[in-house]
């Protein structure tokens, strides 16, 4: 596995795949570990599991600096990326017994009934470059304190972000084989899956990786949540305040190098405001600095891969083609790496590439409505439904109108983020399950009903 750093498109380093015989002592690691690791104490679990948030905030700049030179990511956010996995190993450190005690339902007199909550056992994560750390954590730090263990398969351009999360949970005092990181390619993800000691799988990514494991799990009857793309709107009503829905716009929008599932993408406007708003939009996202991603002053750093610039900038010229118009950017930068600028487009015609398809890069498109109802309309537009945001100094208007659009999460006067005290998930191709806070945790769990009885039943009641 080659690490091409973005910001010259060289290989700067290169990691050995494990081979097939590695990857079976692997599962067999996995599956030796569950069978002790399930029957650890929950409180031992949330113990280590705190460890790990230790190990991630003494280590954060060398595994910021781990992201920055395998994907791009500039270097203050790939810092708050560490800082956020640290919190979420809190979360869960503090709530994981609260989240799985165990359910009590109303039962006959001289019976006690429950639900109680246990773990599948290894469960295998297909995770993407864009967020190397949090992607992980946030499967790791419920899955593994509920008692299943992780295997993980993580994207071939950041093997080093892969190995460096192993070593989180080793340095924290976890058993072995309770977490590993499978250096694979993805045409072997398949054969994991379907291997007899894998039980659950989870994937973040595009919607054709997601049907390939949906599809494998499926055929063997294995429980999965998958989080693929999203084309997020970000609803401004004539009454929003718009300095900052067009400042936080801005960020939604390019934050990561616009390299975010959950990114605002289709900006709907209503009429009255439109102008305005486009101004001060344009005005904010030509602020936005572009350069070297190891330089704290960097808003907005390389694209991961040189192909993926590639396909951004396809996607742009083939739907300025079609008669959409550049307002600002629109062309690689003319520098050594993957740079694209923070792009604008407005008169985006219906069915063009940037109107119907995930753009995963800097690039927001700007659409004029004339009214509240038509923006939910356009908001909904879209076979994705992972977030939106909603504009508008009437609370009660925003959260009716967050009822009315079609998403996993509607944020009203904020960008959509993910945060581990709430679910996060999304509805049509954009996925199903959801990650993080009790939802989360209780994914890859078996809901056990277990009935006590003082006395044998009435056994005429028969179902």
């Amino acid at each position: 596995m080659d690490v091409t750093d973005p910001t010259t498109n060289e290989v700067i380093d290169s990691y050995e795949e494990h081979s097939p015989s590695d990857v079976d002592e692997m599962l067999e690691a996995a599956t030796t570990a569950f069978e002790t690791w399930r029957h650890r104490a929950l409180a031992d679990r949330e113990r280590l599991l705190a460890g790990a948030a230790d190990v991630l905030r003494e280590n954060a700049h060398e595994y910021a600096e781990t992201m920055t030179r395998e994907m791009g990511k500039p270097i203050t956010q790939a810092e708050a990326e560490v800082e956020k996995c640290a919190r979420a190993c809190d979360h869960y450190a503090e709530h994981a017994s609260a989240y799985l005690e165990p359910e009590h339902h109303p039962s006959p007199p001289g019976t006690t009934v429950k639900t109680v909550h246990e773990p599948l056992g290894p469960v295998l994560a297909v995770m993407p470059w864009n967020f190397p750390f949090w992607q992980v954590f946030r499967f790791a730090a419920p899955y593994l304190t509920a008692g299943n263990v992780g295997l993980l398969k993580h994207a071939s351009n950041v093997p080093e972000c892969a190995l460096a999360i192993e070593e989180v949970f080793r340095e924290a005092g976890y058993p072995e084989g309770a977490f590993q990181s499978l250096l694979i390619p993805s045409d072997r993800v398949t054969d994991v899956i379907a291997d007899d000691r894998v039980t659950a799988a989870t994937l973040t990514g595009s919607e054709t990786a997601g049907r390939a494991v949906a599809s494998t799990a499926g055929e063997h009857l294995k429980k999965t949540v998958l989080e693929l793309g999203g084309s997020d709107p970000y609803v401004v009503l004539e009454d929003a305040d718009l300095e900052a829905a067009a400042s936080t716009g801005a960020w939604a929008r390019n934050q990561n190098g616009g390299q975010s599932c959950i990114a605002a993408k289709r900006f709907v406007v209503v009429d009255a405001v439109y102008d305005e708003f486009l101004e001060r939009f344009v005005e904010a996202v030509e602020s936005l600095a572009v350069g070297d991603p190891t330089d704290p002053a960097t808003d907005v750093g390389p694209q991961a891969r040189h192909d993926l610039l590639e396909d951004v900038h396809e996607q742009v010229r083939d739907s300025v083609e079609a008669g959409a118009t550049v307002v600002t950017g629109g062309e690689p930068l003319d520098r050594e790496g993957a740079y694209y600028p923070p792009t604008v487009l407005t008169e985006v015609p219906k069915g063009c590439p940037v109107d119907t398809e995930e753009v995963f890069g800097p690039v927001a498109t700007v659409y004029r409505v004339a009214d509240e109802t038509t923006a939910v309309e356009k908001a909904n537009d879209t076979a994705f439904g992972l977030g939106a945001s909603v504009w508008t100094t009437d609370r009660a208007r925003g959260e009716r109108l967050a009822g009315d659009i079609d998403a996993g999460c509607v944020y009203v006067n904020e960008l959509v983020k993910s945060d581990p005290r709430i679910p996060f998930g999304g509805v049509g191709i954009s996925g199903y399950g959801r990650e993080l806070s009790e939802d989360g945790i209780k994914e890859f769990v078996n809901r056990k009903t277990v009935w006590l009885a003082d006395e044998p039943g009435d056994e005429t009641v028969v179902e």
